[in-house]
C-alpha cells in the first residue's frame, strides 16, 4: 500500500514538472509558426527532441527519428536550450525550436 502511494506521488511530481517546464515558456510565450502564423502550442502538442537525434546540415536541422529537415528560416529560438517540435493534430510540424547558436 505504502509503495503504491509513493509511486503515485512520484509519478505526479514528475508529470507536474514536465508540464510546468513546458508551460513555463512555450505555452505562455505566444509563439507563432514562421511558416503560417499559427500559434505553436496547443494542449499536449510539443515534445522535446534529444540533441543526439538532431543533425545540423547546410539546409537546416535534420531530425533523425522523424526523417525530417527543418529549414533554418522555419526555426524559432528555444528559451531553455533544448530542441522542441510542436505538431498539428495530423502530426505535421507546426513549430520547431532550437537552442541559440554556440549554446
Amino acid at each position: 500500500m505504502m509503495r503504491s502511494v509513493a509511486a503515485s506521488i512520484a509519478c505526479v511530481l514528475v508529470l507536474t514538472g514536465i508540464a510546468l517546464a513546458h508551460d513555463h515558456w512555450i505555452n505562455h510565450g505566444n509563439f507563432v509558426s514562421p511558416v503560417d502564423g499559427t500559434h505553436c502550442c496547443g494542449e499536449n502538442d510539443c515534445f522535446k527532441i534529444a540533441s543526439d537525434d538532431v543533425r545540423v546540415t547546410g539546409r537546416g536541422y535534420f531530425l533523425v527519428r522523424l526523417n525530417e529537415t527543418v529549414p533554418f528560416r522555419e526555426t524559432l529560438t528555444s528559451q531553455d536550450g533544448n530542441y522542441w517540435r510542436c505538431r498539428r493534430p495530423d502530426g505535421s510540424r507546426r513549430c520547431f525550436f532550437a537552442p541559440p547558436p554556440n549554446v
